[in-house]
């Protein structure tokens, strides 16, 4: 079915108030931070509207073992807010912008090494904070630099964690057990996905530009402002290479596609990106070490979404994508199409068009056999098979999920009390 047109405000007006090469990268999502005979790993599903996080198994059933609250200060939050007319503007501007007339509560979840604690960004409160998983109280809050928080990256090993904020293009890295920040560097406009890569070393960073307006029409693009690849030494924190993928797109041929680079993922052995941008179905192919765009595939569209880019939810058409663990298959989340598919990396080919209401992510399971999407228009979870592409399961989880995370809790948790 086609998506309805959303109201839609632009934050940049709020706005107004207030080298070296890094050598291949390698990355990956850590799969275990301490002893597995005391940990369990699970899967951490945000609930953006709700506020909340449902935790599943990683893989198999993906069955719900509980629910946490990652807002049990909302009454304090909202009211610093509504007492500060700058913060209170872009609250709003927030509310009917990217969240689509919702607060968004929950966007990126990471665990900390020994598992005691869920680390939250929160975009309305612009802040991350450390949820004990025992108590299901807050044990640190960073606020970020600005009024939004957005995607965040763990490292490697587990102890640091990047968070994007979006209206002062910066990207924190901190402390994942303390929330001490470590240290910061400046971005594109609209900082947006972070990956960290050669075992940590360093730090890429996705802006994708202005997001929350209605000049979608390609010849107004000007109008989105710096979209950019940046990429960090982590031990500096100084910029070592920024890449524009605007020059590599029209090298490619693709001169009618956006550079804002949304999700995107590297192959195991790190020598390729995988990126998807604003506006396309579809997904670019990166040689990291040629520095160039070598190949461009367009997947189906669905007839029964809308072409009135204005209606496509903050400059999405498709917005998702992960890789299997033996780098075979891409798994895409077709968000504003309605679908997710498996793609062959050799060929670039699509598999079977699994039907999903309004993919929102895309991950792998704990076993590595699954692309798990969420599915932010029918509030559950959906396995996919990457060796047939065929659907597994879905599991209802809260309201309007969006990122799905592979996390680590002890192996006699239980949820906390509400609150």
């Amino acid at each position: 079915m086609p998506h309805p047109s959303r109201p839609r405000r632009t934050l940049a007006v709020l706005a107004a108030l207030a080298v070296t090469v890094p050598a291949a990268p390698v990355a990956a999502e850590p799969r275990a931070f301490a002893d597995a005979a005391a940990l369990q790993e699970v899967m951490f599903v945000g609930n953006n509207w709700a506020g909340t996080a449902d935790v599943i198994r990683s893989h198999g059933d993906y069955a719900r073992l509980g629910r946490i609250n990652v807002v049990p200060d909302r009454d304090e939050r909202l009211h610093e807010i509504y007492l500060n007319p700058v913060r209170l503007a872009f609250f709003l501007g927030i509310r009917q912008g990217p969240g689509e007339g919702h607060d968004q509560l929950v966007d990126d979840m990471y665990t900390t090494p020994d598992g005691t604690a869920l680390v939250v960004s929160r975009p309305s409160f612009a802040d991350v904070v450390s949820l004990d998983l025992a108590t299901g109280r807050i044990r640190w809050r960073f606020p970020v630099s600005g009024y939004r928080s957005d995607h965040m990256a763990v490292s490697p090993d587990g102890t640091r964690v990047a968070v994007s904020a979006s209206t002062s293009n910066t990207v924190h890295v901190l402390d994942i057990r303390t929330g001490q920040q470590l240290g910061s560097f400046p971005t594109g406009d609209k900082p947006h996905e972070n990956i960290f890569t050669d075992g940590g070393r360093y730090l890429w960073n996705m802006s994708i530009g202005e997001v929350n307006t209605d000049l979608d029409a390609p010849w107004l693009d000007w109008t989105k402002g710096d979209r950019r690849i940046t990429v960090a030494d982590t031990s500096t924190f100084q910029v070592v290479k920024v890449i524009d993928m605007r020059p590599r797109l029209d090298a490619a041929g693709r001169r009618d596609l956006s550079d804002a680079v949304r999700p995107a993922v590297f192959t195991p052995d790190g020598r390729t990106l995988y990126f998807q941008v604003s506006f396309f179905n579809g997904l670019a192919e990166y040689d990291v070490a040629a520095d160039r765009i070598t190949r461009v595939t367009t997947l189906p569209k669905n007839p029964a979404t809308s072409e009135d880019r204005t209606t496509w939810v903050n400059d999405s058409r498709h917005h998702g994508l992960s890789v299997s663990p033996d780098g075979s298959r891409l798994c895409v989340a077709g968000t504003m199409d309605d679908y997710a598919t498996v793609v062959d990396r050799a060929t670039l080919r699509e598999g079977t068009l699994v039907p999903a209401s309004k993919p929102y992510w895309a991950t792998v399971s704990g076993d590595g056999r699954d692309c798990v999407i969420s599915e932010a228009g029918a509030d559950r979870v959906t396995a996919i098979n990457f060796a047939t592409g065929q659907k597994v399961v879905s599991v209802p989880v809260g309201d309007h999920p969006q990122r799905v995370r592979i996390g680590h809790l002890p192996a006699d948790w239980t949820p906390p009390p509400a609150g």
